[in-house]
């Protein structure tokens, strides 16, 4: 009951940067600001793009992906002395050089052929009555709240990152959608996938069909995705948030101390700060350094975004910021929106921009219904090549546990079966190994490694970062042959937390007793939680953990073709932002699942401009738990904290590579917290 054994963890498009966090409190951690992390500085960044020209024109088209741009996406700002460091990384990492090119993934539309055309709008006739859509609609979907990385069935509720896309890909090829409303909301994910929806707003409006957004309550987040939107409305009772960036960390130490609970915790990396939360009151410098590190990226990239989009200095858009603007009109009169305008005056104006009658109804299709259009009938089936792409989300455990649900986390058994079934079959070309993982078990993430590793041996393995691929999350992704990250992708993270709860002055404290007998030098070291550890079991442990360390370290520096030396540098237990870890070799290209599916193909020698069909293995299958819940999430279930507490306290028997407790965004609902914080942070807001 008393174990707590962790491994520590740490998520663009081309010229886009992002960064997001998480911790083992499902909470946001506060943190100093910029050199002297003193005082909290915001955090919830957003990202502008450009303002775009309204076409509305009902074409069909097909696209290509350009080759182009070497591995490692430098921006504008990039100094020389970081180019230089690159080209040191590159030429010590052997195959894993900056000189490589891969293809950049980036979308070109080119009108469909008149026979085509006609084979899409054949298909549409023979369509099923799910899949009619009235010519002239207009595509809605609401972006709010959590973004799976994952397939989500019919039954599931919220929001799945590939139908968001896929969305988006359908609509710009349908000559039924004349352009997209998006109503954008509060989000609750990290910057990798904000960066992915972005990338596919961008790659629609290429199609001449406009896209607008409506913001009723916007934070940095929102915005981002807003601003590449070709116009932004939003109410006048609208909320903004738009007031900078914070990071926080919170502390347990004192808790503890008042309650009698000693955490004994031996961590490897000076960046290590998954034990600090348990056992200190205050930041250490280096988890202080870390972290404003990397929110000085994520707010530096906001601004560069938004300033380039609004076609504004960068000095005048952080100075705005910092005027605590709250007005919404104050925004119009800047240019940060288009106009002042409720839903229905918004629909009204697409109206009068489609020639709709005012007395007549806009048709439009919502984001579940388009959903359920195939893709075949729109003529993007894809070809005879086929990839493979496997999807790995949440904490990584080893088993499925008897209370877990299919879609709770990442099982290695599982996932092992997926890959093995990618090896032995000759259909595929190649495959994509799809990660937003902080990690989780150690065991686990190493068995998975192995046989990433002997997939990669058989077939071209690219690995993908969505928001954050961290300790065990990252320990997957090496494996691979290519590691693709989005700019703020958390990644690396490879360093080694392990330890124990002393529970025996809270025992004294509520008379609760504890005796143990036992057999065997060291076999009262995870059963007797009621006394602190002895000199002999507190070196095992440490030896434990430096064990596991160097075995995380060594086999990280084989699969990067990295000198042990070298990893030594950049390893540690440090979080690294997807572009700084491409500028040490912990990742191989900036980019999305696009870019990662060009690179599958440069691999296996398909031309860029050949569609290929992608198999998802991980589509989801609705459960009993699933559908009940479409009724009504009422009916449905034990409290969520309490279910994980008990699958902590059975089934967690090892040490764990987990991204330690840092937040760059709210992570109400976040299933990687560990469940005794989740339990105490519970009781606490109770009171």
């Amino acid at each position: 009951m008393s174990k707590l054994l962790l491994f520590h963890t740490a998520h663009s498009t081309p010229k886009i940067h992002q960064r997001s966090f998480t911790t083992i409190l499902s909470r946001p951690l506060s943190i100093p600001s910029h050199s002297k992390c003193r005082s909290p500085v915001s955090l919830f960044p957003s990202i502008s793009s450009s303002t775009l020209h309204p076409h509305l024109q009902r074409q069909s088209f097909s696209f290509s992906y350009s080759f182009s741009t070497p591995a490692f996406d430098d921006s504008s700002s990039s100094t020389e002395a970081q180019k230089e460091k690159e080209e040191k990384v590159g030429s010590r990492s052997g195959e894993k050089s900056e000189t490589e090119e891969y293809p950049s993934g980036e979308v070109e539309y080119e009108k469909m052929s008149g026979w085509k055309s006609f084979v899409v709008k054949f298909k549409m006739l023979i369509a099923f009555p799910w899949e009619r859509v009235r010519k002239g609609s207009v595509l809605t979907m609401k972006l709010r709240g959590q973004i799976s990385d994952q397939l989500k069935s019919r039954f599931s509720s919220g929001l799945s990152l590939p139908q968001i896309c896929e969305n988006f890909v359908k609509a710009a090829y349908d000559p039924r959608i004349s352009g997209v409303y998006l109503h954008i909301e509060p989000l609750n994910c990290g910057w990798g996938k904000v960066e992915e929806i972005r990338r596919h707003i961008l790659n629609f409006k290429k199609s001449g069909k406009f896209i607008i957004a409506y913001i009723p309550a916007c934070g940095e987040k929102e915005f981002y995705l807003a601003c590449a939107c070709e116009e932004i409305y939003a109410p006048s009772s609208a909320y903004f948030s738009l007031y900078g960036l914070t990071v926080q960390a919170s502390f347990l130490g004192g808790v503890f101390e008042k309650i009698g609970i000693e955490p004994q915790v031996q961590r490897i990396g000076k960046y290590k700060s998954a034990g600090d939360q348990l056992t200190r009151k205050t930041m250490s410098e280096e988890n202080c350094e870390m972290l404003t590190k990397l929110l000085d990226n994520i707010y530096g990239n906001w601004l560069d975004v938004v300033s380039s989009s609004k076609g504004k200095k960068r000095e005048d858009v952080e100075n705005f910021i910092n005027e605590g603007v709250y007005k919404v009109e104050k925004l119009k009169e800047e240019g940060f929106i288009t106009n002042i305008h409720y839903d229905d005056e918004v629909i009204s104006k697409l109206k009068e921009r489609l020639g709709v009658q005012k007395d007549k109804k806009l048709h439009m299709v919502d984001y579940r219904k388009y959903s359920k259009v195939r893709k075949w009938t729109l003529g993007l089936a894809g070809g005879r090549d086929q990839i493979a792409v496997i999807r790995a989300s949440g904490s990584i455990s080893r088993v499925q546990s008897p209370l877990s649900t299919p879609s709770s986390g990442i099982i290695a058994e599982q996932i092992i079966e997926k890959i093995r079934s990618v090896r032995e079959s000759k259909r595929y070309k190649a495959a994509i190994i799809r990660i937003d993982s902080p990690g989780g078990d150690a065991l686990a993430s190493d068995l998975m490694w192995r046989e990433i590793r002997l997939l990669a041996a058989s077939k071209p393995v690219i690995a993908s970062m969505s928001d954050v691929a961290a300790s065990g999350g990252y320990y997957m992704a090496m494996a691979a042959q290519t590691i693709v990250a989005e700019n703020l992708t958390l990644t690396g993270s490879i360093g080694v937390v392990t330890g124990k709860f002393n529970l025996g002055n809270l025992y004294e404290k509520i008379g609760f007793n504890k005796e143990v007998i036992s057999r065997g030098r060291y076999a009262e070291l995870f059963a007797a939680e009621q006394r602190p550890l002895s000199l002999d079991e507190a070196e095992l442990f440490a030896k434990s953990a430096q064990n596991a360390y160097k075995q995380f370290r060594d086999k990280a520096a084989l699969s990067r073709s990295m000198p042990v030396e070298m990893m030594e540098e950049v390893a540690q237990g440090r979080v690294w932002a997807g572009k700084d870890a491409a500028s040490r070799g912990l990742i191989d290209a900036i980019g999305g699942l696009s870019r990662a599916i060009a690179i599958a193909k440069h691999k296996t020698n398909i031309p860029q401009d050949r569609q290929v069909t992608l198999v998802e293995l991980s589509r989801p299958s609705p459960t009993l738990p699933e559908i009940l819940s479409g009724i009504g999430s009422s009916i449905v279930g034990v409290d969520r904290t309490l279910k994980e507490l008990v699958q902590d306290l059975t089934f967690s028997d090892g040490v764990q590579a987990r991204m330690d407790g840092i937040v760059f965004q709210r992570l109400e609902g976040f299933s990687n917290a560990t469940p005794l914080f989740s339990l105490i942070k519970d009781y606490l807001s109770s009171l």
